[in-house]
């Protein structure tokens, strides 16, 4: 027997094979403990492979078995790779804390010795709102620097990191160019952010891309506080904004809810310092601590190739302190640091806990989102960085994203108590209905989250908030974007198509009773657009074709759009491209297409290509 991560009794995983030689080869998965290790109070996935070793993919797709969906390079607490480390015949007794010089053990719940070590640490808090509503002039002001004019367009063109001092309290500041680049982090295990401050304009209100901006920051499950900007601008209307935040459930605390929002005035700095101050009120509540005594732990914000310094990465260190001439690691690049710079532009010998610095000396460029560890020496530095592109490229070979199979599969086994959803349809009338089908589903054992609901097609955004959250993505009477189609594919995220509401709603309730088994369902293979229409003896018409991206098969199935909505689907009759048969056309040429029972084609219609696939 071991336990879960509730501390409850649970019955040991049947045996495996996936354990390698080596000691865990000694000790088959799924039997009775026999080895030892220690591991630190949060682990990297590649770290915890290293120290049983075993194959970081086996130790993933354990993870996934356990309802947790982590990569290669993201870290886990160390219950989590307690779970993992007894299947494979291992037992976590302690941890390794390690000092800036010499290291130290210690039991897996702290000692009073690393307790006495933690101290206070400032929030890092990310701005977030609708891409005019004043992100950049409010912190601009925060700042009292010029960050704006800086900037082409007046628009931010990066991710900006800046710690900020108000009345002896530290904060730092995250300056995101929209949610998407926050939600790109969290896809690759980084949650770096403690509080979010959601920006929305007095005068504008609440807009489409503030409706995603909260549901990314919700999705993150971190404290929203709300700053009404721009309340000195004629037509500025502060309740009719607290009215419409309160429609989307931040609901103000002068009208007996728990969201902070604060009118400011970005220009002219009013209500700047009640901002700092419920940031603070905030963080006090969180008891945000770090330990500065120990190895820096950290995550990159952005990197960029200098030409006169080369790669330089811009790190928020997260806990411990960073020095220079350390080895350090990050994702799948390493080096020593040659040198640190502050968010003020002054060089560095030392960052501690929640302290933005740009590092030099890097052998490359590291991905937003990717963990900073220090190591030892360069030895294990350049050893870790082989193991883990080695294993990345195994995992890239060999993983599939979670799919509504596995969400219920972990439900039946009782790993995993919700179904996470991201639902776009046709219009908003429809998401009123499919959020109430939905909502009614949820029962004792499992609920369904909806994460974001919107009017619209399935874009890059939705496919990245539902890569960073585990999600299923749900689209009714709407379609899949290409660029989106082609990041769902490479990311595994698992999209599901339904223009019948009744068939939406059995699916997700089987999923939710563990009852879900896949039936055929559309994959999505090109898209093509009719750009001539000719009429063909006894055939009737043809669409004269060019394919946009992926290809045509003779034999898909073909759905017509015009101006986004959908007017036939249907099989394919026929593909030519001159007066030839073809089997199939790649993206880039052109080709002749008809339809069974539909002749009606229009230029500049659009068509997906798509198949069946699976079914029992």
């Amino acid at each position: 027997m071991t336990t879960d991560g509730n501390g409850k009794s649970a019955a040991q995983p049947a045996p495996s094979s996936t354990a390698r030689g080596g000691r865990a080869g000694q000790a088959a998965a799924g039997t009775a403990v026999q080895r030892d290790i220690r591991l630190p109070s949060v682990v990297v996935v590649s770290q915890l492979a290293e120290a049983m070793d075993v194959e970081p993919v086996d130790v993933i797709k354990r993870l996934m078995r356990n309802g947790v969906m982590a990569a290669i390079n993201q870290a886990i607490d160390v219950q989590t790779a307690a779970q993992v480390a007894a299947f494979f015949g291992f037992r976590v007794l302690a941890q390794d804390t390690a000092t800036r010089g010499t290291r130290r053990q210690g039991t897996a719940t702290a000692s009073p010795e690393e307790t006495a070590n933690l101290t206070g640490r400032a929030p890092v808090v990310t701005i977030l709102g609708h891409v005019d509503h004043g992100k950049t002039t409010l912190l601009d002001t925060i700042r009292k620097s010029n960050v704006v004019a800086k900037e082409a367009g007046g628009i931010t063109q990066h991710i900006g990191a800046y710690k900020v001092d108000y009345r002896s309290n530290p904060i730092t500041f995250l300056d995101t160019p929209g949610h998407e680049a926050f939600t790109a982090m969290r896809a690759r295990g980084a949650q770096a952010t403690d509080i979010a401050v959601l920006v929305v304009a007095a005068d504008d209100g609440v807009m489409p891309q503030t409706v995603e901006a909260l549901d990314h920051a919700r999705a993150a499950k971190v404290p929203i506080v709300v700053a009404i900007n721009k309340v000195d601008k004629p037509g500025s209307d502060t309740d009719r904004a607290k009215r419409q935040l309160s429609e989307q459930g931040l609901l103000p605390e002068e009208w007996g809810g728990d969201t902070i929002m604060v009118p400011v005035s970005a220009l002219r700095g009013d209500g700047a310092e009640d901002l700092l101050e419920s940031i603070l009120a905030v963080a006090e509540i969180a008891e945000l601590k770090a330990d500065p005594t120990q190895l820096a732990r950290g995550v990159v914000i952005e990197a960029k190739m200098d030409k006169s310094r080369g790669p330089v990465a811009t790190v928020l260190v997260q806990d411990g302190t960073l020095q220079v001439s350390q080895a350090v690691v990050a994702g799948e690049r390493w080096g020593r640091i040659k040198a640190m710079v502050s968010d003020g532009g002054e060089r560095v010998k030392e960052a501690g806990p929640s302290s933005p610095v740009e590092i030099l000396g890097l052998d490359g460029l590291p991905q937003a989102g990717d963990p900073i560890l220090v190591l030892a020496d360069e030895r294990g530095a350049k050893a870790l960085v082989e193991e883990r592109r080695r294993a990345q490229a195994a995992l890239r070979a060999a993983s599939s994203g979670l799919s509504l199979e596995d969400v219920a599969a972990g439900i039946r086994s009782g790993q995993v108590q919700e179904l996470p959803l991201i639902v776009k349809c046709d219009v908003q009338g429809s998401i009123d209905a499919v959020r109430s089908g939905l909502e009614r589903l949820s029962m004792e054992t499992a609920h369904i989250r909806i994460l974001h609901a919107a009017a619209g097609t399935i874009n890059e955004s939705d496919v990245l908030l539902a890569t960073a959250s585990k999600a299923i993505i749900v689209g009714f009477n709407t379609r899949v974007e290409p660029g989106a189609s082609q990041i769902a594919d490479q990311r595994g995220v698992d999209v599901r198509l339904y223009n019948i509401i009744y068939r939406l709603t059995e699916e997700m309730e089987a999923a939710l009773r563990g009852l879900f088994k896949e039936e055929a369902r559309e994959v999505v293979e090109g898209h093509a657009q009719v750009r001539q229409v000719f009429g063909i003896p006894r055939r009737g018409r043809v669409a004269g074709c060019q394919v946009v991206d992926g290809l045509i098969r003779r034999g898909a199935s073909v759905r017509v759009l015009r101006k986004g909505e959908v007017v036939h689907t249907g099989p394919m009759s026929s593909l030519r491209r001159f007066k030839d048969d073809v089997r199939e056309v790649t993206q880039g040429f052109e080709c002749g297409l008809g339809l069974e029972g539909f002749s009606d084609f229009q230029e500049d219609d659009m068509l997906d290509i798509f198949r069946l696939e699976g079914g029992y």
